[in-house]
């Protein structure tokens, strides 16, 4: 099957209850003929499926997630994962209420060995509430999976409780067929407290975990939160406020000061100061002009201006980076198949377990309490093995790590690029746009001559005077350099006046007239060409040069007038950047196209010491295969376009860029700032992530190997222990609890902050 004639769906799942019904969809939707690829995050509760449509459809899935049990929400996908989690909650609370009103009393009474008539059919009567209603959702969960041949942890606590009750039910309805020797009901042992107990902690463990879970997705509904819900559009002659999901491409949208930007588009007039933070990370404000785009969910300052609609609904940049997080959180890490693996046969496992030590009591028990025993011991085990926590291991730590990406203005696209970017050693850069600002600005000034006494126009300084001219007479011209000359003097409010004459000199430079006077602005061929002697400047030209830097001359009725030197500078966190991961023990190299002058002098700057010159796109990839055959892990920083055979190729690409003009598709980590920083962060949070898979999946591994044979009652022998089953159902609910508190410690992190 061609990827290319596949589709991907996101399908918001509901009834999920624990890792294990997250498997049974996958198998479920897997076998759908024309599904290439399935995988359920149980932290998101979205089911992510590669299909071809030809073959099978949308309602070919839901179908599927039904048969299997479960169910898909059919709303707004962007929110239907928040309303799930919320209705899940509330349903939760609603059950864990009920639970404690009646499992308080019940406890109580057991373990107080209070004693009066009917005791135990007051027991039975206030029980009923708790295994009826709070316990619903296990006993429904483990008869779904029956009938599909599967068991899951809600078998489990199905039997486990089941057992306690059913036995405790037949023990007061008919307690002298149950132990025949007793004088009266009261004689006879009853474990409603230990099911109801069971069963209350169990939910006070999941609703815990539910908000616990909720919390992780705090990106996605952060980023959400920030489009506004309307916006005020142009219609005719009036302006009205509509809400955004109806603007249309080409509206004029009127933004007032200190409102949210509710789309895409482009400014027509106006002008003000946005903060893009919540986009690029970075904390200054950008300043908007006409023909500046804007974004939906930045901020307006205290300007006011109005935009083109250009890009609506899910075509904005903010819904393209919720889309993105949300299939990043999708994805999982190559880790995670491990504990995939074991879980798929850990339910039977335990059943098996149980059963063994039921038998093992009934033969080698004492002979006082065996069958007690016994079943304690069985229902202890089936409670204390629940695999909730391996099953959230991963995905709550890929969720938590991804999100906080997305804050800062990372993009890592999935639990997959986290485990590979956490084992990084090699960094290679490639220059222009990345570590350089990637766009040419005047840089210096060497003036030999002051123009004011020769220009009519009051210039406040030489550069001032110096600036007009040459950019009047560069106006006309397409070259890089004369672009950078016009704009520094548009910078400094000088208004370049139009040439009198002008002429081109391809290779050379430009030849004009301005305010009558002959100008001429290029390099040395042109000034010798001219006649016009330049050795005097010679030490300057090579000292510029040194630096990197492009020297401009410029010559004055023919006579050499000023250098202007112009250079692609280099971006100012970038040197501390390189510094920070070399700290991390990460080999930094630098790859460009550009000659090896200049990149020299760019490598020096910020302390690269192996770089490589005139390297071509299509030879980067070979330069980056060449680092992974010396068995280097290595990531491509690079801008996304020219660099992408080498992003390909490498064990991580991150793509670098700002604002919507970044090539989300090119890396498998985006940067939306250009700031070299955010390489920095990106690897210290994926290996901050990684590291919490690591430790969630040793802790879960170790509560069950420590717990179950505590369980099964391996301590009695040595000490006469042996596990209640209510303290097996606190550890197995704050297993669950300390995983997703662990992942949410990636929240508070502390990692490098863009400039």
């Amino acid at each position: 099957m061609k990827r290319s004639h596949s589709k991907r769906l996101d399908l918001p799942i509901t009834g999920m209850s624990c890792a294990a019904c997250a498997r049974s969809i996958e198998n479920a939707l897997r076998s759908v003929p024309g599904v290439s690829e399935a995988s359920v995050n149980f932290g998101t509760a979205i089911a992510t499926v590669v299909h071809t449509p030809g073959i099978t459809g949308e309602v070919d899935l839901h179908e599927a997630v039904r048969n299997a049990g479960f169910d898909v929400n059919l709303q707004d996908a962007d929110m239907a994962d928040t309303q799930s989690d919320d209705i899940a909650e509330r349903s939760l609370f609603r059950r864990l209420i009920t639970a404690v009103v009646f499992a308080l009393p019940v406890f109580v009474i057991s373990m107080a060995h209070i004693d009066f008539p009917g005791r135990n059919w007051i027991l039975l009567t206030m029980s009923l509430p708790v295994i009826l209603y709070s316990g619903a959702p296990f006993y429904t969960g483990a008869w779904r999976s029956l009938i599909h041949r599967q068991a899951d942890m809600n078998t489990l606590i199905a039997v486990g409780t089941g057992t306690a009750f059913a036995y405790s039910v037949l023990s007061t309805v008919i307690p002298h067929i149950m132990l025949p020797h007793a004088w009266h009901a009261a004689d006879v042992q009853v474990y409603y407290e230990a099911a109801v107990v069971i069963i209350t902690l169990v939910l006070l463990g999941r609703f815990l975990e539910a908000r616990a879970r909720r919390r992780t997705g705090t990106a996605i509904r952060s980023l959400l939160n920030l489009q506004p819900p309307t916006a005020r559009v142009f219609r005719g002659e009036f302006e009205i406020d509509v809400p955004v999901d109806d603007v249309k491409a080409g509206d004029i949208i009127l933004v007032r000061p200190g409102v949210r930007i509710p789309v895409d588009g482009a400014v027509t007039d106006g002008f003000s100061s946005v903060d893009e933070s919540m986009l690029t990370g970075e904390s200054m404000p950008v300043d908007k002009n006409a023909g500046d785009e804007v974004f939906a969910g930045t901020m307006n300052g205290t300007g006011a201006f109005r935009y083109r609609a250009t890009r609506i609904g899910r075509d904005t940049t903010l819904k393209r980076i919720v889309a993105l997080v949300r299939q990043a959180q999708g994805n999982r890490a190559p880790v995670q198949n491990l504990a995939d693996n074991v879980a798929a046969w850990f339910v039977p496992a335990v059943l098996l377990v149980a059963l063994i030590t039921f038998a093992a009591w009934l033969v080698f028990g004492p002979s006082y309490g065996r069958i007690t025993m016994a079943g304690t011991a069985f229902v202890t085990v089936l409670i204390i093995a629940c695999p909730c926590a391996l099953g959230l291991a991963t995905p709550t730590a890929v969720m938590v790590g991804t999100g906080k990406g997305a804050e800062l203005g990372i993009l890592i696209k999935g639990g997959d690029v986290l485990q590979s970017a956490a084992g990084i050693d090699t960094v290679v850069f490639d220059k222009t746009g990345t570590i350089t600002q990637g766009k040419p600005v005047v840089t210096d000034t060497v003036i030999l001559t002051d123009l004011r006494v020769r220009l009519r126009n009051p210039f406040e300084s030489r550069e001032d005077a110096l600036l007009w001219l040459t950019a009047s007479a560069e106006k006309g011209s397409e070259h890089p350099l004369g672009a950078a000359v016009v704009q520094s003097a548009v910078e400094r409010r000088l208004t370049p006046a139009d040439a009198e004459r002008f002429e081109a000199v391809s290779g050379h430079g430009v030849r004009a007239v301005v305010s009558g006077l002959s100008v001429l602005a290029g390099n040395r061929k042109l000034m010798e060409d001219n006649g016009i002697d330049t050795s005097a400047v010679t030490p300057d030209m090579e000292r510029l040069a040194d630096e990197g830097k492009t020297p401009l001359l410029v010559a004055v009725d023919g006579r050499l007038t000023a250098i202007i030197a112009v250079a692609d500078t280099v971006k100012p966190a970038a040197a501390n950047a390189v510094a920070q991961l070399k700290a991390m023990d990460l080999k930094v190299l630098m790859i460009t196209g550009d000659n090896p002058r200049t990149a020299g002098a760019v490598a020096r700057h910020v302390g690269i010491e192996d770089w490589h010159a005139e390297i071509p796109p299509e030879r980067k990839a070979l330069e980056v295969q060449r680092l992974q055959t010396e068995g280097r892990k290595v990531a491509m920083v690079g801008d996304g376009i020219n660099d992408a055979p080498a992003l390909a190729q490498a064990d991580v690409g991150i793509a670098i860029g700002t604002g919507a003009d970044v090539a989300i598709e090119a890396g498998d980590i985006t940067l939306i700032g250009g700031d070299p920083q955010s390489v920095v962060t990106a690897l210290k949070l994926s290996r901050a992530t990684f590291k919490t898979i690591r430790a969630n999946l040793f802790w879960a591994f170790i509560y069950n190997v420590i717990g179950i044979p505590i369980a099964a009652g391996t301590l009695y022998p040595a000490f006469g222990v042996l596990m209640n089953p209510m303290l097996a159902g606190v550890a197995m609910s704050l297993s669950s609890v300390s995983v997703v508190s662990n992942s949410l410690r990636l929240r508070s992190l502390k990692l490098p902050q863009t400039q």
